[in-house]
């Protein structure tokens, strides 16, 4: 056995031990007892309990305990920073320890419709990540190792869970001050209720926001390359400039050239197309989506934009011409 082998068994055994033990000791750790540990702690107490957050996150314990106990001990500017802190560190530490231990494991035997899921996971890049963060689908913990199993840029992973968390974190951090506020018979708790309340139903109202703003039509480059390959009738329409069409990316196999400012004098050539799907392309995907709307104003109801264009499609290594 090499070394390295060695190391991911050692490191995989003890994350297994780690997480049998906070399952085993997940009763005795509330929100209560995590701020007894912390309050006696000093100038020290927000570095430990940022480590505590982030460590706990790795050995699955509930993140709403730790995210309650940063309220109540830091406040809700304070906590909501330290809790956003933790979190992310935490989510790094599991995404890196689930790409180190097994990603390119599960690189070699993902195959099939579960690699056609990973690619199309993969083109979407940091707005999966941002997506997954703010519409809770899976539990936050075995989200963060998921993830890591995937080729996400590490860089989009951290920005777009940093970001994206915060709204969980400021609602859920501001209610475990209300709680500590409440304890102490603090004047104004109706009022700090009430925003708390506010505030949780901010939370809960984001991923439904979210969901319809998805719900937009865009279609990965993966899928569209998959649904070409299964002989769909799809047309294909690359908004770009004719230098831009034959240049450096070149273009979709089969695609209608038509740059975005001919559109609205052209529409008689993409009649014969209106009752097909189309696909509209152009270097990311800034330009499709106005070219969407302009023939949807002209009565086409099947267009798609394709999320990231060209840039996407090139990166994914599918065909092109020139």
């Amino acid at each position: 056995m090499n070394q390295k082998k060695l190391i991911r068994l050692l490191l995989l055994f003890t994350l297994i031990s780690g997480i049998g033990l906070t399952i085993a000791f997940r009763n005795k750790l509330d929100a209560t007892a995590i701020e007894q540990w912390i309050e006696g702690a000093g100038p020290a107490a927000p570095f430990i309990f940022i480590a505590i957050y982030a460590l706990g996150s790795v050995l699955f314990l509930p993140g709403s305990v730790l995210t309650l106990a940063g309220g109540a001990l830091f406040g809700p500017v304070l906590g909501t920073l330290y809790n956003l802190t933790g979190a992310t560190a935490g989510a790094l530490l599991a995404f890196l320890t689930a790409r180190y231990l097994a990603s390119e494991w599960v690189e070699r035997k993902t195959e099939g419709r579960l690699k056609q899921i990973m690619d199309g996971v993969e083109s979407e890049g940091w707005r999966f990540v941002a997506f997954v963060r703010l519409v809770p689908i899976f539990p936050f913990n075995l989200l963060n190792y998921a993830l890591g199993l995937t080729r996400i840029r590490l860089s989009h992973y951290v920005v777009a869970s940093y970001f994206c968390m915060f709204p969980g974190a400021l609602a859920y951090t501001y209610l475990g001050y209300v709680g500590r506020e409440a304890i102490k018979g603090t004047e104004g708790i109706i009022q700090k209720g009430l925003l708390a309340v506010g505030l949780l139903a901010l939370v809960v109202f984001i991923p439904r926001f979210v969901r319809r703003m998805d719900a937009s039509p865009m279609m990965s480059s993966v899928e569209l390359k998959r649904r070409l390959d299964g002989g769909e009738a799809i047309v294909v329409l690359d908004v770009r400039s004719r230098a831009e069409f034959t240049g450096e990316l070149g273009h979709i196999p089969g695609a209608i050239n038509i740059g975005i400012e001919e559109i609205p004098g052209r529409i008689a050539e993409l009649e014969k197309y209106r009752n097909k799907q189309v696909a509209i392309v152009c270097h990311t995907d800034k330009r499709s989506a106005k070219a969407a709307n302009i023939l949807r104003q002209t009565g086409f109801s099947a267009v798609t934009v394709i999320r990231g264009g060209m840039k996407q499609w090139h990166r994914n290594g599918m065909p092109v011409e020139r």
